[in-house]
């Protein structure tokens, strides 16, 4: 049976400042650091050797998935970098103080905003203020100025298809991302309904093991660090 390996970057500097982050090239933190370090160990504690290893073109994803291939002792397998594997985008909150903007807009509108499935919150007006939304890595791309959940599925699931289930005909596979890009996985692979996928948490650093049948169907999944795990979806 194949394995998949999905694994939520360590904590960044914007998530230790309760910022909304996105698209924005943020850092890990040294606890971020620590987080990936032991995510590659207890990789290696599994015995886990994936042939391919995909991640987003952000900086806190892509030294995460090398912390992981270092303690696999696997620095040398190839890695695909793709912009579909990006946090969702969320336009004109990136940047801003979680709490400021509750006591903003409301929590209510707020809650609305992270937790809905498919309501954007308000594009962002000047990408430009952060120069990592607009350079070179996002050249003849048509990035968005905002997104919900369901449009960041909208992106991943075709790159699923494409480029990332083909491979596990092959192979296993680590993907190293987002806490939006692996929920849309997680909503693709487990079958979750819409007012369901926004209640699932996916942990820093924690490596979500997860074993698929030939169909690429769940078999089973657990995370690697139970004491830091969250609840799963449901088998179905």
């Amino acid at each position: 049976m194949p394995r998949l390996c999905l694994t939520r970057h360590g904590q960044s500097e914007w998530n230790l400042q309760n910022r909304f982050t996105g698209w924005v090239d943020v850092d890990l933190t040294p606890t971020g650091e620590e987080e990936a370090i032991r995510g590659g160990k207890l990789l290696k504690e599994a015995g886990f050797k994936p042939a391919y290893a995909f991640t987003s073109v952000q900086t806190r994803a892509i030294r995460t998935l090398n912390y992981a291939l270092e303690g696999m002792g696997m620095l040398w397998l190839p890695v695909t970098k793709d912009w579909r594997l990006n946090e969702r985008h969320y336009g004109g909150l990136t940047g801003l103080d979680k709490a400021e903007t509750a006591e903003k807009h409301g929590d209510e509108q707020v809650h609305i905003w992270r937790r809905s499935y498919d309501v954007p919150p308000p594009p962002i007006e000047d990408a430009a203020k952060y120069p990592s939304l607009v350079d070179e890595r996002y050249k003849g791309i048509e990035t968005p100025a905002t997104e919900s959940l369901k449009t960041t599925l909208d992106r991943v699931a075709p790159y699923w298809e494409s480029d990332i289930a083909p491979k596990l005909k092959h192979g296993d596979v680590i993907i190293s991302a987002h806490g939006n890009s692996l929920r849309a996985l997680v909503k693709l692979l487990f079958n979750v309904a819409d007012d369901e996928i926004t209640q699932v948490e996916i942990p820093t650093g924690n490596p979500l093991m997860i074993e698929l049948d030939d169909n690429l169907k769940v078999v089973s999944a657990h995370y690697l660090d139970e004491k830091r795990a969250s609840p799963l979806p449901e088998i179905k």
